[in-house]
């Protein structure tokens, strides 16, 4: 997993972690807000819009529209793209599918994005895995296997589009990667939950529930800021994460996130985890650890081969 230097993957490596930390706590707080309001899209929307509203005014304040008004048309298509194949569509696609597919494969799909990540990110980012990459890459999907396993497997019109969610923030990670060596973070980062909100006003407004936004009570809208601000610090250390290190690298420790979201839960519910499941968190803390470890450690070797100074 090549990077573009020591000190660069080593904050991109911090800023994964902490985009980890962020996503579990989120999903754990998610699941209670998700609960208030009926609809899945409507909840999305509202809380795509706080992050959207807060990562808007972070980029305007740091210079966003002069240097939006400065990207060639070449950039500007890839801006497009990310709020559509990343902040609208597979929100759109993710939620629906979860209506109705079962429980346990929907969760399981979802986690394998690190794996389609790596396989698109070797022909198109030029990015390297050794065989400690791969095996680090297999530990954390056996960690996954154990944490949801995907017992009882059916395959329909859910698990369809969860996969096509699934490989729909695949590519956006890889359109990102390319688009930060031009684009600065807090803007991408702006124009994907922008745009993107503009995408899910639109399909509300299409299918006909729209004043379901207004129709959310004030303790919905209380998850809605809450879960909105987690989704802009997500969105915001995802993307800085990429900036400085390798795709492969950032989704595959974004994994952690799964462990977190695992003991905030059995610490709130008194339920203790089984035994299986514990070995699945072990495995990914291992195999996210290896992969932290590995990132930084490879490329400070490969610093050190090009120049002998640093060795």
């Amino acid at each position: 997993m090549n990077g573009p230097g020591t000190q660069a993957t080593q904050r991109g490596v911090l800023l994964a972690l902490a985009t980890a930390a962020i996503s579990g706590l989120s999903v754990y707080l998610n699941a209670f807000g998700v609960k208030l309001v009926s609809d899945a899209a409507v909840y999305t929307t509202a809380k795509n819009g706080v992050a959207a509203l807060v990562l808007v005014t972070i980029a305007l304040l740091l210079g966003g529209r002069r240097e939006a008004a400065s990207l060639d048309s070449r950039s500007r298509a890839g801006v497009l793209a990310i709020a559509v194949i990343g902040g609208s569509v597979p929100f759109v696609l993710f939620f629906s599918g979860l209506a109705i597919a079962t429980a346990p494969t929907a969760a399981f799909i979802q986690k394998t994005m690190f794996i389609w990540v790596a396989f698109m990110a070797v022909p198109l980012l030029g990015e390297r895995l050794g065989l400690l990459q791969v095996a680090a890459l297999g530990v954390l999907l056996a960690g996954q296997a154990l944490i949801a396993p995907p017992v009882g497997v059916a395959w329909g019109a859910g698990e369809t589009m969860i996969l096509a969610a699934t490989l729909l923030w695949s590519v956006e990670v890889v359109v990102a990667k390319r688009l930060l060596a031009s684009v600065s973070s807090p803007l991408l980062a702006a124009s994907r939950m922008g745009l993107g909100l503009v995408i899910l006003l639109g399909y509300l407004a299409v299918s006909g529930r729209l004043g379901g936004l207004a129709a959310l009570t004030p303790e919905a809208w209380l998850w809605v800021l809450v879960t909105g601000g987690m989704l802009s610090a997500y969105v915001a250390t995802w993307y800085g994460a990429l900036r400085h290190a390798p795709a492969t690298v950032v989704t595959s420790l974004l994994v952690g996130a799964a462990v977190i979201t695992g003991v905030l839960t059995a610490a709130t519910s008194g339920k203790t985890p089984s035994a299986m499941v514990v070995g699945g968190y072990l495995l990914v803390l291992a195999g996210v650890g290896a992969v932290a470890l590995l990132a930084t450690r490879s490329r400070t070797a490969g610093d050190a081969a090009r120049d002998p100074a640093l060795a």
